[in-house]
């Protein structure tokens, strides 16, 4: 047992499939609903079988245990299939964005070097054809019985998840079958208390890390339920999910937060079924904390998790949120703010994230380099920074790559997105830093506006600012757009921001 875990690693041969399936058969549990999908449910004993029909799929097409599975499909009953199936088969997973060009998917079957794929049947032609496909369909004649030969280690990888960085190419961050158990006990079932009457309906899809876990592994290592769409997650579509489904349970993410807060139908939304909300994947601003209360009554727990932990390990404690803040370590996990080399920095300082537990990440796939930098002995150091208050809550101060250094000071660009989200004109925001031609730098805000836009909004934003913070903070220009361009985890994509402000750079 590690030094800050609260329970016993899991036995030596563990597999997460079983961990989630067979164990829930095996309490006697097989007849409760373990998905809700357009429509239908489905037990888990019929998720169990499915999982074997495509164990049994993915081995008579020369799939074997350790080797890679691109999977790409929609969120559904064959998704939580193909997961399991896989794993049960001792293979590791590579969770895809269904949503992947062409282009991208051949680089992910480069990189990955997987020996298949499970695709959708409307795009089995997007990965070409230099890798076998399946598609879900396939596995309709195949038994649903499975005797799996090979009996996966703790420390096997099971799912190759992907960094969220805003820039460049994501890496991919191997995960072992320890590293979900251990979340899955400390923070859905300790921190978060997920039982079995909860019910489980998530903002981000399955292929993104927080989701696998919050709306797939926890639930299901508890025997309850979860809620499943393929399509796109809109306000509407996610207000109509709730008053179907009713669940106890919300996965959000900031964005769809304000989206949900200022749709003109909020304040008629009933969602007194829930009894939490999460809020994950970019830092939630105080304002909309509040926003979020007054219409909705929900609590709303922010936190911070990252792929090289798997999960979340830094979170505001149900009954205890502090609105503008990640929250404490849950239990299990350490945290600190420090300098480069690991010195904790004094109360109120902003330091480099540094988090150890036994959630964390084996390797960066081929990035020998840069997982000695951020995998250093039990800690992983993340280029996040946060401070800690005298209370031990921390809250994110933007990323060491992020910060803009604005007339000789530093400025984090999250604490003027903050400040721009208090006006009731700015519906979205993003701040970013360019170097102009005369080689100074300058914070440039990118605005999604909730009506008419012009330069007499563009004074008023700015003059917003300036009454609230410090002069250099405020931006040069406010730029207004329709959308912001988003990652693939669904993040702000800040390098096509700057790329779109060079030209404003002379002005």
């Amino acid at each position: 047992m590690s030094l800050e875990s609260l329970i016993d690693p899991p036995p030596e041969t563990f597999n997460l499939a079983e961990y989630c399936l067979d164990a829930r058969l095996s309490e006697g549990l097989g007849d409760l609903p373990a998905l809700h999908v357009s429509g239908q449910s489905y037990s888990y004993r019929q998720v169990c079988q499915r999982s074997h029909q495509m164990a049994n799929l993915f081995q008579s097409h020369g799939l074997q245990a350790e080797q890679r599975l691109l999977l790409s499909l929609s969120d559904g009953f064959d998704y939580v299939a193909s997961l399991f199936g896989a794993l049960k088969l001792g293979a590791a997973v590579v969770m895809l964005n269904p949503g992947l060009s062409p282009d991208e998917n051949q680089a992910m079957v480069d990189y990955s070097r997987a020996r298949l794929a499970i695709v959708e049947g409307a795009r089995r032609e997007s990965f070409g054809g230099r890798i076998p496909r399946v598609i879900p369909e396939q596995a309709d004649e195949q038994p649903v019985d499975f005797q799996p030969g090979y009996r996966t280690h703790r420390d096997d990888v099971a799912i190759w998840l992907f960094s969220g960085g805003t820039t460049g190419r994501p890496k991919a961050v191997l995960q072992s079958h320890r590293s979900f158990y251990n979340t899955t006990e400390l923070y859905g079932k300790r921190f978060l208390g997920y039982q079995r009457q909860d019910r489980t309906l998530s903002v981000p899809k399955l292929f993104f890390g927080y989701a696998t876990g919050s709306n797939l592994i926890f639930p299901f290592s508890v025997g309850a339920s979860t809620v499943l769409f393929p399509e796109k997650c809109t306000v509407e579509r996610l207000f109509q999910q709730i008053a179907r489904h009713r669940p106890t349970i919300l996965v959000n993410v900031p964005t769809m937060v304000n989206h949900m807060v200022s749709h003109p139908e909020a304040a008629s939304q009933d969602l007194s079924c829930l009894r939490l909300a999460t809020s994950a994947g970019e830092a939630l601003p105080e304002a909309l904390f509040h926003r979020w209360r007054e219409v909705f009554g929900v609590e709303l727990l922010d936190g911070l998790g990252t792929a090289e932990m798997w999960h979340i390990f830094l979170s505001n404690p149900p009954g205890a949120a502090r609105p503008g803040t990640l929250g404490r370590p849950v239990p299990g996990f350490t945290v600190k703010a420090a300098d480069d080399e690991g010195r904790e920095v004094p109360t109120g300082e902003v330091g480099r994230l540094w988090v150890r537990g036994d959630s964390r990440a084996l390797c960066y796939w081929q990035e020998s380099d840069k997982s000695q930098e951020a995998l250093r002995g039990p800690w992983f150091v993340s280029s996040d920074l946060v401070s800690r208050d005298e209370d031990g809550y921390y809250r994110y101060c933007g990323r060491g790559d992020e910060l803009l250094k604005v007339a000789g000071r530093w400025l984090a660009p999250q604490e003027v997105e903050s400040c721009l989200l208090t006006h009731p004109a700015v519906k979205e925001c993003a701040v970013v830093g360019m170097v102009c031609h005369d080689g100074l730098i300058r914070p440039h805000a990118y605005v999604v506006a909730e009506g008419p836009t012009g330069p007499a909004l563009e004074q008023t934003l700015k003059d917003h600012v300036l009454a609230a913070l410090e002069p250099f903070k405020h931006p040069r220009r406010v730029l207004f757009v329709a959308s912001l361009p988003r990652t693939h985890l669904g993040k702000v994509d800040r390098g096509a921001l700057r790329s779109e402000s060079l030209e404003a750079c002379g002005t």
